[in-house]
């Protein structure tokens, strides 16, 4: 080939392999909400809630259209006849219409605080599963440091077989810790693809698109002590609902008295008038109708909604207390993880780390056993390990604090 087409060959190879790459999302614990904002399907149907509540906010407070009345009558011999034509209206005598908008109107505001109780829900779990993710890599990285310890001692141990100065079953102990380390490290990577799949569909993420999770998990700080419910859209919703059927003991009062219904008519009506024969007259008038509130009072619906009211304020009360218990709760689970992770850094992790190093010196000096380091290292391993798990538990109580207090 000439050597002047080789920089277009490779620069052909590069933008196919470009135009045939995955598309990637990144995402990380503080950019997740947007995504889930702009690209959860689940949530942009939620937001229909709004458009249906909007919808019966406008149809709510009209009154009822007019209505035209017609009528015809003659006798069999069509001599003598009557035509007429009116129109009605029904008029309410209490706010109705009024009430009814404002029903509709609390109605309408809570359909949004619900959205974002959905909205809540979801980045509430994304959170929970990308704290997992980091978690798991964060082991991940643990195990492949402790295998590559591992196999270097397993070579040194086979290097002093090969001289006749050492054990080959202490040699073949090592080599079987890098080996179980190793298989430990693929079950996270099946791990992580898991909770990446289970991720995925709550960013709204479409078929070939890879996901890549950014950030680290900081260290532990407990936040500061708020246990404000308001904030929490699912309590906004509680009150507003509540509101609403306050405003519905009203709206249902007002229904005690039917419309009024007013209208005129007009008519043209052709008798005989003997013995001066057929005469036209012609004929203005007006119309009323009052319904008299003698068998429904509307007292049922009255009751209803009266004891909906009720109902609602309760409701609305408790589920207040259950978010500050919520809160409190998760604070206080922080508080124990924290104290742990700190035992851990400050105490055992230095001891282990002393211990382990102490057994391997002695071991190369031919001073100890081969049971002594390992032993040493799994107990090093698994105070990282326990401390990893702390510090998960840690971030995952953090998450259902601010999900709880409604933090964005």
């Amino acid at each position: 080939m000439h050597p002047y087409r080789l920089p277009a060959v490779a620069a052909f190879l590069l933008s196919a392999i470009s135009l045939h790459a995955e598309p990637s999302v990144v995402v990380s614990l503080a950019s997740v909400g947007d995504r889930i904002r702009a690209q959860n399907p689940d949530l942009a149907a939620a937001r229909f809630r709004i458009q249906e509540a909007l919808g019966r906010m406008n149809q709510s407070g009209r009154r009822d259209n007019p209505e035209l009345e017609t009528s015809l009558e003659h006798n069999p011999r069509f001599r003598e006849g009557k035509f007429e034509v009116g129109l009605s209206q029904r008029f309410p005598v209490t706010d109705r219409l009024r009430l009814e908008k404002q029903v509709t109107l609390s109605e309408l505001k809570a359909s949004e605080a619900e959205v974002h109780e959905v909205e809540r829900q979801l980045v509430g779990k994304a959170r929970e599963a990308i704290v997992k993710v980091l978690v798991t890599r964060q082991r991940r990285e643990l195990l492949k440091e402790q295998f590559a310890v591992s196999k270097e001692f397993a070579g040194f141990l086979s290097d002093v077989v090969a001289k006749g100065e050492g054990s080959a079953l202490d040699a073949g102990q090592a080599k079987l810790e890098a080996a179980s380390l190793s298989t430990e490290i693929r079950q996270l990577d099946a791990g992580e693809t898991a909770l990446l799949g289970e991720l995925k569909p709550l960013l709204g993420m479409r078929t070939g698109e890879s996901l890549n999770v950014g950030g680290t998990l900081p260290e532990p700080s407990l936040p500061a002590v708020s246990t404000d419910p308001s904030k929490r859209p699912d309590f906004q919703v509680a009150t507003l609902e509540a509101q609403a059927a306050a405003q519905g003991v009203t709206l249902e009062q007002a229904r005690r008295y039917d419309d009024v219904e007013g209208g005129f008519f007009t008519a043209v009506e052709r008798m005989e008038d003997a013995p001066d024969g057929y005469g036209t007259d012609a004929l203005i008038g007006l119309r009323f109708k009052i319904a008299l509130p003698f068998w429904n009072k509307n007292e049922g619906s009255i009751q209803e909604a009266q004891a909906k009211q009720k109902r609602k304020e309760l409701e609305a009360v408790a589920l207040g207390r259950g978010i500050r218990l919520e809160a409190e709760a998760a604070r206080s689970e922080m508080a124990e993880w924290a104290k742990l992770i700190q035992e851990i850094n400050t105490t055992l992790m230095p001891l282990a780390e002393e211990q382990r190093a102490l057994a391997e010196t002695t071991y190369r000096n031919g001073q100890g056993e081969i049971q002594s380091v390992l032993r040493t290292r799994e107990k090093r391993l698994q105070l990282a390990i326990a401390r990893l798990d702390a510090l998960r538990e840690f971030h995952l109580a953090r998450v259902r604090h601010e999900t709880a207090l409604g933090k964005p």
